[in-house]
């Protein structure tokens, strides 16, 4: 299994299929074909459909810049390998010279058709959560120690990083204001939220607002192409820093914890990933909600001093909940319901926890197997429910109201 690194990448928004990655690769084939005096980008598949909304046009054009870029929505061509395919080619004195195809897999990571996977190289020999907590028990062992033994010490100045851009993240979007980016003249919420006067807490209000401003916060800086964290992509990048910054204001855990907790989150990001899709293009919305929800709720169980058991009930739960979630973003932009998304996931994770507590004796599905239904529902969903913004919300949908 890869490294927790592969789901923690700083970068800028709204999209890690649909941004991240055709901008890492369009550099790539730029670096080797540098004697180009023109480019051309062909988009196939959910980069094609919602490539406007999302930016890829405009973000791998920069990436060539200040060379000619032409652009090509091809809509016909349905027989590829994933959902987010593209062609890159290389134009010289009107003459193609050079040709690649790339997939964008989800998470800002790609694979080059005809080459080794540039993802890095496995750091975990174990590949479920069943052999995790095997190797675990066997050496009395906690699931922070093992992401240490695995990783090596240097991962936590890493997720050090991580969260202090996940904070600035949180920290910038409370503090601003206007429309996003896009047509839709969204207004950004996050301050209204946190600001509003609550004149009573009967039904938990005062929770709900504070995770729902902090993921808003981190969702709407996402959808305004700010610098956030994929965890694990950039559309869900509001679940895990709402939830840890949370129980850290309500709480008062020291950053040490909240970093360790980054571990624990990381480690059921990267068993989904490796075992399932974190791409909404590949699965839906299950694949990055979903699996936002289970890795905040796996942190957030650690620090709250939950055993395994229950740490692992806690993330089962809330992927459990999101299986057969659609990804239809209205206009292929990351934000309706995309921002909503992040807010209800984040007290979904929370709740979660606190259930594993009361009933985690009770549990018969595994982390493992959820993971697995989840893979096996993303490919039931009908493609039109799959980041092609042509089903669900984003037909429903109108400018007009």
């Amino acid at each position: 299994m890869k490294s927790i690194r592969d789901i923690y990448k700083i970068g800028t928004g709204p999209s890690s299929s649909h941004t991240m990655g055709p901008v890492h690769a369009s550099k790539i084939f730029k670096e080797e074909n540098p004697d180009a005096d023109k480019y051309k980008v062909i988009l196939y598949g959910s980069l094609c459909k919602t490539g406007k909304g999302h930016g890829t046009d405009r973000a791998v054009a920069a990436a060539f810049a200040p060379f000619e870029t032409e652009i090509v929505w091809n809509m016909e061509e349905s027989e590829i390998k994933h959902p987010n395919t593209m062609d890159l080619i290389a134009i010289k004195d009107g003459e193609e010279t050079a040709h690649m195809r790339i997939y964008s897999i989800g998470g800002g990571d790609i694979e080059i058709e005809g080459r080794e996977s540039e993802v890095s190289q496995d750091v975990y020999m174990e590949n479920s959560l069943a052999e995790i907590k095997e190797f675990c028990a066997i050496r009395y062992i906690d699931l922070v120690h093992y992401v240490e033994i695995n990783e090596g010490e240097d991962i936590w100045s890493y997720l050090a990083k991580v969260w202090d851009v996940m904070k600035a993240a949180i920290k910038r979007g409370l503090e601003t204001e206007g429309m996003l980016p896009g047509g839709l003249n969204l207004r950004r919420f996050s301050k209204s939220i946190y600001t509003k006067d609550v004149p009573q807490d009967s039904l938990g209000i005062l929770f709900t607002q504070q995770i729902s401003a902090y993921a808003y916060a981190v969702a709407e800086e996402n959808a305004d192409n700010g610098i956030i964290v994929t965890a694990p992509t950039c559309g869900s990048c509001g679940v895990v820093p709402a939830t840890f910054y949370y129980l850290q204001t309500a709480n008062g855990f020291s950053d040490e914890q909240i970093i360790h907790a980054l571990g624990i989150a990381g480690l059921f990001g990267a068993l989904a990933k490796q075992n399932a899709s974190v791409s909404g293009a590949e699965c839906g919305c299950q694949a990055e909600i979903g699996v936002a929800c289970s890795m905040a709720a796996a942190g957030a169980a650690y620090l709250m001093g939950y055993n395994t058991a229950q740490i692992e009930y806690a993330a089962e739960m809330s992927l459990e909940h999101h299986l057969g979630l659609t990804c239809d973003p209205v206009c292929g932009l990351v934000q309706i319901p995309c921002i909503e998304r992040n807010a209800v996931a984040s007290l979904r994770a929370l709740e979660s926890v606190s259930l594993a507590y009361f009933s985690s004796g009770s549990r018969r599905i595994s982390y493992d197997m959820v993971v697995k239904s989840m893979y096996l529902t993303g490919r039931d969903i009908n493609e039109r429910y799959r980041e092609t913004s042509e089903g669900g919300l984003a037909k429903a949908y109108s400018r007009k109201g």
